[in-house]
């Protein structure tokens, strides 16, 4: 659970601010969509590899520019 404490003199507006930043840096919301379904261990590895290529490609365009 993530804790944020006010500032002395800080707006409410400010500190959720910080709050959702901090909460978006943590992955809090994108882990909780993830663990709506069960997903099998190869669904996750074949993901995985996916991104792994995905990534892999992308850097090696962007490195020979």
């Amino acid at each position: 659970m993530l804790k944020i404490t006010l500032k002395e003199g800080e707006s409410i507006e400010k500190a959720l601010k910080r709050y959702k930043r901090k909460q978006r840096n943590v992955k809090q919301l994108q882990q909780i969509r993830e663990r709506k379904e069960y997903k099998k261990k190869s669904v996750r590895k074949r993901e995985a590899k996916k991104k792994a290529i995905y990534l892999n490609k992308y850097l090696e365009e962007n490195s020979n520019v």
